[in-house]
């Protein structure tokens, strides 16, 4: 059972559930759209995402603490490796216009790691976007979609009008709510200069924001050129599973809470087109 715990554990801190979740957002908006699996698209998301979230994470760990935490980096760096091999070959396998989104994604991915912006747009001594006041939540919401609906589309050759905008918009609602607890989570550790959602307006008025967001994330179905039945009763089902996570969320929530179950809510709406597409 230990040994279970252990991988278990990897599998988390090393990303692979996060990669696997933005994977399934990509493959999520193929669907919707009506097009067919892409293996170059999907696997590029999900070795990029492995190798970005293990970048970010453990970048500072790396730069400051490597001895500290030499064995559990050994196998960390070891699955980044490989990762970062493969999303290699998976790019080469893409068209340019693609690859300017991805270009744009990692550009922005690098600044909300490493910190190089002047000192004088911040609010504390780390100069990258992570530490800017209010906009945390916002960038990982812009990246998420990004990665798994303008640029699985832009791959495709999809023209971008009114229903790729509204499904952009549609997707940045849905992260956004995602990143709720995981804020609710962090106030026992984040900086107030970071202004997260619950620090600006408390937990139980995020608790209420996230269900409004909900509610427009369902709303905008209504608005499509196509009216699509299955697609809102898809959608409305997982918004009624996402509630109780945001509901239930708070400051001494699971080790897993968050990190394993609110993570796999991508991966519930994918089984959810499957199964009823």
């Amino acid at each position: 059972m230990k040994y279970l715990k252990q991988i278990f554990n990897f599998y988390i801190n090393s990303s692979i559930h996060v990669a696997l979740a933005v994977y399934a957002l990509a493959w999520v908006t193929l669907i919707e759209f009506g097009l067919s699996y892409d293996e170059d698209v999907l696997y590029f998301v999900f070795y990029a995402t492995l190798v970005a979230y293990n970048f970010v994470k453990y970048f500072g760990f790396v730069k400051f603490h490597h001895r500290q935490f030499a064995s559990f980096l050994k196998w960390i760096q070891v699955v980044s490796v490989i990762a970062f091999v493969a999303m290699c070959y998976y790019a080469l396998r893409l068209n340019r216009a693609a690859l300017v989104v991805i270009i744009l994604i990692g550009v922005v991915t690098f600044f909300y790691a490493i910190p190089l912006i002047p000192r004088h747009f911040l609010l504390d001594e780390q100069r990258n976007l992570r530490q800017i006041s209010g906009l945390k939540i916002y960038v990982i919401a812009m990246v998420w979609t990004l990665t798994t609906v303008l640029f699985p589309l832009v791959n495709y050759g999809v023209e971008i009008n009114a229903e790729v905008l509204l499904a952009v918009l549609q997707r940045a609602i849905y992260v956004v709510v995602l990143m709720l607890p995981f804020e609710i989570r962090d106030l026992k550790y984040d900086s107030l200069k970071l202004a997260t959602v619950p620090q600006k307006i408390g937990i139980t008025n995020t608790k209420i924001f996230g269900s409004i967001l909900l509610l427009v994330f369902i709303l905008i179905d209504l608005f499509k050129a196509h009216l699509d039945m299955e697609n809102i009763i898809i959608h409305g089902t997982l918004a009624l599973v996402t509630f109780p996570f945001l509901i239930f969320a708070k400051k001494n929530q699971s080790k897993y809470y968050s990190a394993f179950w609110v993570e796999s809510l991508p991966i519930v709406w994918l089984v959810l087109l499957l199964l009823f597409r």
